[in-house]
This record gives structure tokens, sequence and C-alpha cells, in this order.
């Protein structure tokens, strides 16, 4: 989602713009993770108040207001950091069929720290892998849930697939190091599930952690390169915005060696095979 991208300390740290209807151009591919994600969410606990939940990196909103589906008398709160998401997300903004509400505010997750209890529910969606250091966040937003909350959350773990190997590279390249050097996420992005499990287990939290290698087949030319657009590219194509000779010739070389490895399967499209990794942590009566 809009969140800052993952830059290496010599890199300039700037935000990434993103475009929305880019990123929802495979919104059916992009959204099954989070309702994958969300059908091993347990209820919220009983308070005798309407359920709080937050969506860090809302994006856009569109599985936002799944959750206003699955509780429609929760008082529902998308975060983001990117104007363009949350201009986008804003319309799906009001009050839900069961009495709750959805808004959508401005934060971002390398220091979004809400008060102790705030929350029954904390989600993430892809979104945690632009936030180096994400899991030092962890204790903080455990402490904000109410006791017997949930934390969940998905990141893509393929940092290691051509898709990215690629980009890197091409990035790293006599002709763009100078200008796109350090500036991508590397495998060290997210950690494998056990790791997260070990991270919030020790913070009191019984957890569910797995992962999945979604096989996606995707239509049209391109259709990868269409894919990265949207979500892992908009650190490059940020960079290189003031200058359409260079994002063309970029893109025209990183065109080619996605072809080549992801060719299409004739008359059904092309396999794009995505590996995500899951951890749903509830808070203990000692967390």
């Amino acid at each position: 989602m809009g969140w800052r991208p993952h830059f290496h300390e010599e890199a300039t740290v700037s935000a990434a713009v993103w475009d929305p209807r880019q990123y929802l151009r495979h919104e059916g591919h992009r959204a099954r993770p989070f309702v994958d994600l969300l059908a091993r969410v347990p209820e919220p606990p009983a308070t005798g108040r309407a359920p709080r939940v937050a969506d860090l990196g809302c994006g856009p909103g569109n599985v936002t207001r799944l959750l206003a589906e699955r509780w429609p008398a929760a008082h529902i709160t998308g975060f983001d950091n990117s104007p363009q998401m949350l201009d986008r997300a804003a319309g799906l903004a009001g009050p839900t069929d069961g009495g709750g509400r959805l808004d959508f505010a401005h934060a971002d997750a390398a220091d979004w720290a809400p008060a102790p209890g705030t929350y029954d529910l904390i989600l993430s969606n892809a979104t945690l892998q632009w936030v180096p250091g994400h899991p030092d966040s962890f204790p903080a937003w455990i402490s904000a849930l109410a006791p017997g909350g949930t934390f969940a959350f998905q990141v893509p773990g393929n940092f290691d697939a051509p898709s990215h190997v690629l980009m890197r590279e091409l990035s790293e390249s006599d002709r763009w190091r100078d200008r796109l050097g350090g500036l991508l996420r590397h495998a060290d992005a997210v950690l494998s599930p056990g790791a997260y499990l070990e991270r919030l287990a020790g913070l009191g939290c019984e957890v569910d952690a797995w992962e999945t290698t979604y096989q996606h087949l995707l239509p049209g030319e391109d259709p990868v390169l269409d894919w990265v657009k949207g979500t892992g590219l908009r650190p490059v194509l940020t960079a290189l915005a003031d200058d359409a000779e260079a994002t063309e010739a970029f893109l025209a070389e990183y065109r080619e060696l996605l072809r080549k490895a992801y060719p299409p399967t004739p008359g059904h499209g092309t396999v794009f095979p995505f590996r995500r990794v899951f951890a749903v942590a509830r808070k203990g009566p000692g967390a």
C-alpha cells in the first residue's frame, strides 16, 4: 500500500508516489490474500462497546470496506501516508449498515503508536514490507490492543522472485546505478513465518503464522510489468518521474527481462507465482 519505500541508509529517503488506478488494475488478485487473512481473524473481544478496528496501510480502501461488511457495527479507520490513496479511499467513508462507521486518516506505520487499549483489532495488508524494522513496532501495537484483541497482517515474501531480483539488478547496473542505486527493497524487507511467530509469541500472543504461494494467471500483454507498476516499481517510477525518456528506457529494458522470466502460456495468460507471509496474533492476558 501507500507507505514509504525501504531505502538503504546511503540513499535519499523520499516517499514513492502512488497511483490508485494502476494499483487497482489487479484488484481481485491483490485482495485475495487479505480475504484469506481475514478468514483466520477471530471475533473482537466482548467489551460492551462497538469494536474499534485499524487498517494500517489501507491504500484506496478497497479491502478496508470488507472489514465493514464483516463487522458492520464497528468503528473502522484506515490509515495511510499516501495522499493519492487517501483521496481515492475518501469516497468510501461514512456510516455503515450496522450503525458503525468507516473513516480514513493520514498516518505512517513507521511511527504509528496509538494509546494502550485503543483498538480491538489491528490489521495490515501488504504494507509492512515498506517499513524497515517493522517488527520493532510490534510491542507498541500489541499494547494498543484491548485484552483478547488481535493483530493480523500479510506481507509479500517474493523478494527473491525474478520480478524483484531483475528489478534490483537493473537498478544497480552501470547505466542506472547513479540514479537508482540503493533504492529498492531487498530480501530482508520481511521475516519468515517462523521469525514472526517467535517475535509475537514472545509478546504473550497466541500466534498463527503461515505462508502461501499464489499462482496468479494474468491476462494481457506484459502483465507482470503492469502488476509491479502498481507496487514494487513505484520507487523507480517516482525517482524517474521528471524524465520521461529515462522512464521509457528503464521500462523497455525491464520489460524484455520480464518477458524471458515469465513467458506467456499460449491462449491462457501469464503465470505469476507470488509468495506471501501471514500472521495472526491474539493478545493474551499476560501480554
